[in-house]
C-alpha cells in the first residue's frame, strides 16, 4: 500500500529540513506522496518539485494559511491549486504581509517589556523569511528566557498569553474561497486544536462547508483513534473528505516524524484520492 503525509513543513516557514532535504526524507520513509504546506507561502514548493523525480517522491503543492476565528489563530491548509498563478501569488503575498505586521506587533510588545529582541535580531537568527512563533519561542528559548519551546508558548506567545497577536484581517472563510477560486482543495487544519466547544466547532466547519471546505483533518499526530473517530463523525456529516498529515516540523517538533507522526499515522494514498474526488464532486455540483 502506498502512504502519504499531507501537512509537512520545510525552513521556507517554521520546519528545519531545506525542501529539497524534505523530499529525500521522505524517499526514505517510503512516502508515495507528501504536500509542502509551509504558512503562508509557496516559497519551497518548487525546489520540492524539482527533487521529486529523483527521489521517486509525488510532490503536491501546497500552502498552511493562518487567519483569525474568535480572536485565534485558525489554520486552512491548501493542496493543488494553480502554483503559478500571478492572482494567487498576489493572494499568497498579501497572507505573507498580514504576517510581518504581525511580528512587528509582537517584536514590539516584547522589547518593550525588556525582552531582547529587536526585528534586525531575529533576522539575523532566522533570515528574511516570514517568521511564525515557532521562530519567536526559539530565539525565546535560544535567548535564555525558557527552557524549552512549549514554555516558551505557555508563558509569552500562546493564544492566551500577553505577546500574543491573532491575524487582524483574513478570516478562514476567506482562505477557503481563495484556495477554490484558483482550483484548489481547501482542508480545516488540526480542528481540536483551536479548543472551541463543539458548537462553536461545528458552526466553523458549516460556515467553511457553505464557503467551499472540501476537506478536514481526521487523522493528526496528536489525536487518539477515539478523536479521529470523532472527526470522521463530523467530516461525514458535513459531506467533507478526510485528510490527514503529521505537520513536520524537522527539529523543531523532534517527536514528530515525517510520515509517522508520533507513530500514530499511517495514511494511505487513498486520503488524497477521496480529497480529489469530492472536489470533482463539488465542481460538478457548483456548474449544474
Amino acid at each position: 500500500m502506498k502512504y502519504i503525509d499531507l501537512h509537512v513543513h520545510s525552513n521556507r516557514s517554521d520546519g528545519t529540513l531545506a525542501p529539497r532535504e524534505v523530499v529525500r526524507l521522505a524517499s526514505e520513509c517510503g512516502l508515495s506522496a507528501f504536500a509542502l504546506t509551509d504558512h503562508d507561502n509557496t516559497d519551497g514548493v518548487a525546489e520540492a518539485l524539482s527533487a521529486s523525480g529523483e527521489y521517486g517522491v509525488e510532490v503536491i503543492p501546497g500552502v498552511e494559511f493562518s487567519t483569525e476565528h474568535l480572536g485565534m489563530d485558525v489554520h486552512i491548509v491548501g493542496l493543488e491549486f494553480e502554483l503559478e498563478n500571478p492572482e494567487f501569488q498576489k493572494q499568497v503575498a498579501e497572507y505573507r504581509d498580514e504576517r510581518l505586521f504581525r511580528n512587528r506587533k509582537m517584536i514590539g510588545r516584547m522589547a518593550a517589556d525588556g525582552i531582547d529582541i529587536s526585528w534586525d535580531k531575529m533576522e539575523q537568527a532566522f533570515g528574511q523569511i516570514a517568521w511564525t512563533r515557532a521562530h519567536f519561542g526559539r530565539y525565546l528559548l535560544d535567548h535564555g528566557y525558557v527552557h524549552e519551546i512549549s514554555e516558551a508558548f505557555s508563558t509569552y506567545i500562546g493564544e492566551d498569553c500577553k505577546y500574543f497577536v491573532p491575524r487582524e484581517k483574513s478570516t478562514p472563510y476567506d482562505a477557503v474561497r481563495l484556495i477554490r477560486k484558483y482550483g484548489g482543495i481547501p482542508i480545516l487544519a488540526h480542528p481540536f486544536q483551536y479548543h472551541l466547544s463543539r458548537e462553536q466547532l461545528e458552526e466553523l466547519i458549516g460556515g467553511l462547508k457553505e464557503a467551499g471546505l472540501i476537506g478536514m483533518e481526521v487523522y493528526y499526530s496528536t489525536y487518539n483513534k477515539e478523536q479521529s473517530a470523532e472527526l470522521l463523525s463530523l467530516a461525514e456529516k458535513y459531506d467533507l473528505a478526510p485528510s490527514g498529515g503529521s505537520d513536520f516540523h524537522g527539529s523543531n517538533k523532534p517527536s514528530i516524524s515525517l510520515g509517522s507522526g508520533m507513530d500514530n499515522l499511517q495514511i494511505p494514498y487513498s486520503i488524497l484520492d477521496g480529497l480529489r474526488a469530492k472536489r470533482e464532486e463539488a465542481i460538478s455540483h457548483a456548474a449544474e
